[in-house]
């Protein structure tokens, strides 16, 4: 029998109830009370994979960008701030992944998802950028370190779809 942890949280000025289990998470929206949200573990997991994969499919194509094209100073730009970006991904799916599984254990939030570290691992991208402005193209990094986001957001679009599609199916 699966254990099943339940809280309240108010977030944004919503009240939501979220319900823990082993392998899962519903969380329903208590001011409307008509959205309901349900997280497997599974979905979380091939979603991470997923992410990964094109976050390093986008670094792979900076790499050839930055070896084959006139624009090297932009390409390294593009690389070195996609490198921060994968790493700020990596952390982000890790301290989910970790938040999940302690309110899944005790019920309770312990720890935050890691903001601090993901805008200082930003700053010091964007400062090294600055120290070495011969080879990083500051605009370049800027765009690099915002790329997980946008891989993050097209991941969901393009799993909506399909779920939609399958839907209609």
């Amino acid at each position: 029998m699966p254990k099943i942890m339940t809280g309240n949280f108010s977030f944004a000025g919503i009240e939501t109830e979220c319900k823990a289990f082993n392998g899962g998470l519903e969380i329903m929206d208590l001011s409307y009370g008509f959205r309901r949200v349900e997280i497997n573990m599974f979905d979380f997991d091939s979603m991470v994979t997923r992410q990964r994969k094109w976050m390093l499919y986008y670094l792979a194509l900076m790499v050839v960008g930055a070896g084959f094209l006139p624009y090297k100073q932009v390409f390294l730009g593009l690389i070195l701030g996609g490198l921060v970006s994968f790493y700020n991904l990596w952390l982000l799916q890790h301290k989910t992944e970790v938040l999940g599984e302690s309110f899944a254990g005790t019920g309770k939030k312990r720890g935050g998802l890691g903001t601090f570290t993901r805008m200082a691992t930003a700053i010091l991208a964007v400062l090294i950028a600055l120290r070495f402005e011969a080879y990083f193209h500051i605009i370049a990094v800027v765009i690099g370190i915002v790329s997980s986001y946008i891989v993050i957001g097209l991941d969901i679009a393009i799993q909506m779809i399909l779920q939609k599609k399958n839907k209609e199916d």
